[in-house]
């Protein structure tokens, strides 16, 4: 079908001629649907897009201007963008605060890898003051996983003692940590 003959089907349509916007459908819709399916990569999608295109032309057929351009382009234009809408309105929507998590959690900045090994000489440090096998304790248990069963037995001390040793000795590092 030539250019006239696709101006005249839209003016048809625009007023209100079903045959003509049958005759325009079976004339485009081929490439209409190719225009929709380069951009959605899926055929369903595609389709109902140039369902969608083809509500538009039944109800905007008389904006069509005939001024030199192709019908085509008017037509391809409809399709294009009404598949670019379907394919946004389709897109996961993303919280900010997805984002700012991901950002703030992609690494220690230099300020706070400074803060961070001043803060380990502090604990060392303070580990440095407990009785060793206090410290030991407290280190297997917190650090290792120990269950107290097991830190009683490889210390050689009833349960009770070591749940004390680690109450203790947890007390004297949150003293030690806030001088």
């Amino acid at each position: 079908m030539n250019r006239l003959e696709i101006e005249t089907l839209i003016s048809s349509v625009a007023l209100g001629d079903r045959k003509a916007f049958n005759a325009l459908y079976d004339a485009t819709s081929a490439k209409l649907l190719g225009v929709c399916l380069r951009i959605l990569h899926d055929r369903a999608a595609a389709e109902d897009a140039m369902q969608d295109t083809f509500i538009k032309v039944w109800k905007n057929a008389d904006r069509f201007a005939v001024n030199g351009y192709s019908p085509m382009t008017w037509l391809i234009t409809i399709a294009r963008n009404t598949a670019i809408d379907r394919l946004r309105a389709n897109k996961p929507s993303v919280d900010i605060e997805d984002y700012t998590d991901t950002i703030a959690s992609s690494g220690p900045t230099a300020e706070g890898q400074v803060i961070a090994s001043a803060e380990a000489r502090r604990i060392t440090k303070c580990f440095g003051e407990l009785e060793p096998t206090r410290s030991a304790a407290i280190k297997a248990a917190y650090l290792d996983g120990l269950p107290y069963a097991d830190l009683a037995t490889k210390f050689n001390v009833p349960l009770n003692t070591m749940r004390t040793w680690l109450r203790r000795g947890l007390i004297a590092l949150r003293e030690c940590m806030s001088q």
